[in-house]
């Protein structure tokens, strides 16, 4: 697959995208790109969809961009690896946070849980969306992760499909190796990452997430980790050992 163009700008667009085509630019994008990044007429972009690949597009329009016409594609539309970022939420900027670098680390859904100690009980939904979008704006990812409604953790657990493996971060959990424990559940199959909230899991909870019929209890090493920490730490070990960093698995 061709390599990303990081030195062009690149915005996503919600419009079907295809040579020839023109999109409509909203009074968002057609700010951004004119008085944030001081382009006009003329000037070409990078734009995707998540789903027609990205594309070359030049700027349209008078004094104010206000369309973009599509040129030619410049990457064929990939696909996200199978992997489920599942989480308790975090407060304001840690959230933010968190909600970026898994779309970094490759995670093709974002799925909030409410367990005994959550912090944060309201969730703003749009605001994570706008955070999945511009990591894939800035980092070159095609796909968009899809960002699903909170759930009580207990209603998650009996909703999910039991055939995924469910790797649950546990600070309570024996001090092993990670890398270790991983490998020997082997590859295939999709996977959920679950991060719990700052105060850990409940012992009801714990005893819960062991009664999945595919379940990996997973320490993190000797040390205590923030939520947010720890969301990059377990997506990195599992896209390492069982994830597309080493395999083709995708959603």
């Amino acid at each position: 697959m061709p390599l990303a163009d990081f030195r062009s700008p690149r915005l996503f667009v919600d419009a079907p995208l295809s040579a020839g085509a023109g999109v409509a630019l909203e009074r968002g994008p057609a700010n951004y790109l004119g008085n944030v990044l001081r382009l006009g007429a003329g000037d070409a972009v990078l734009v995707f969809n998540g789903r027609d690949g990205e594309w070359r597009a030049v700027i349209a329009g008078g004094k104010r961009a206000d369309r973009l016409d599509i040129v030619a594609r410049t990457r064929p539309q990939d696909s996200l690896a199978d992997l489920a970022y599942v989480f308790a939420p975090l407060k304001h900027a840690r959230l933010d946070y968190m909600v970026q670098k898994a779309v970094e680390m490759g995670a093709c859904a974002l799925q909030p849980v409410l367990t005994q100690h959550t912090q944060a009980s309201r969730v703003n939904l749009e605001r994570m969306r706008a955070n999945v979008i511009e990591a894939a704006e800035q980092c070159g990812i095609l796909g968009i992760a899809t960002v699903e409604q909170p759930l009580p953790l207990e209603r998650y657990l009996a909703g999910r499909d039991g055939r995924r493996l469910l790797v649950f971060c546990d600070e309570a959990a024996e001090v092993a190796s990670p890398v270790a424990a991983l490998s020997a559940r082997g590859r295939g199959g999709g996977i959920d990452v679950l991060i719990g909230p700052e105060g850990g899991f409940s012992e009801a909870e714990r005893a819960a997430l062991l009664k999945q019929p595919q379940v990996l209890r997973l320490s993190l090493g000797p040390r205590i980790l923030r939520a947010d920490t720890a969301a990059v730490a377990a997506l990195a070990l599992v896209q390492a050992t069982l994830g597309d960093w080493i395999t083709a698995d995708q959603c």
